[in-house]
């Protein structure tokens, strides 16, 4: 954000609210599975603070904080090992912040994620045969959660993304004003 924020500390409040409210969507009644903002979170962090410090742990206290809430599970460590690497990747996005940028990074967040959990599933849950049928057959199974998993990106990523250009913009005018 520019210089059009009274402080450093005005800003850092703003961006860690918006990451934590999109944490809290997480206890929302009603959601359909895996229309989460975890990796819209994530990358929006990265992107945004410039401490990469930072840009992890923000995303990962919002998180415990909503697990708190919702119950913790085994299979945390990987989501939040997930969310880490994917904070880490949105510090590539930086000042280069686009449509098609955050779209192609959201797409990319969401099917690591995708990838590294459903492979966790298949080698620790005991549901699937460990073979290749097995690791395709788990693939197969969670395909409808990765749409709605595209979908809460998409979602999240323009509602952060586009808050932070918004709020932007309105500092920067109230600046010059």
């Amino acid at each position: 954000m520019p210089q059009a924020f009274r402080s450093d500390r005005a800003r850092l409040v703003l961006l860690v609210a918006l990451v934590v409210a999109a944490a809290l969507t997480r206890l929302l009644p009603g959601r359909p599975p895996n229309f989460s903002p975890i990796e819209a979170m994530a990358l929006f962090a990265g992107a945004v603070f410039a401490s990469r410090y930072v840009a992890v742990l923000v995303p990962l206290a919002a998180m415990l904080i909503s697990d708190a809430v919702l119950g913790f599970h085994s299979g945390m460590w990987v989501v939040y090992g997930c969310m880490a690497v994917i904070a880490l990747a949105g510090t590539r996005l930086g000042s280069r912040i686009s449509v098609l940028r955050v779209a192609g990074y959201g797409f990319g967040a969401a099917l690591f994620f995708f990838v590294v959990t459903n492979f966790v599933v298949w080698t620790g849950s005991g549901m699937y045969p460990l073979t290749s049928a097995g690791l395709v057959e788990c693939y197969v199974a969670a395909i409808p959660f990765f749409r709605n998993q595209i979908a809460g990106v998409l979602a999240y990523s323009t509602i952060l993304f586009g808050a932070h250009a918004l709020l932007t913009r309105r500092a920067t005018q109230a600046a010059a004003a």
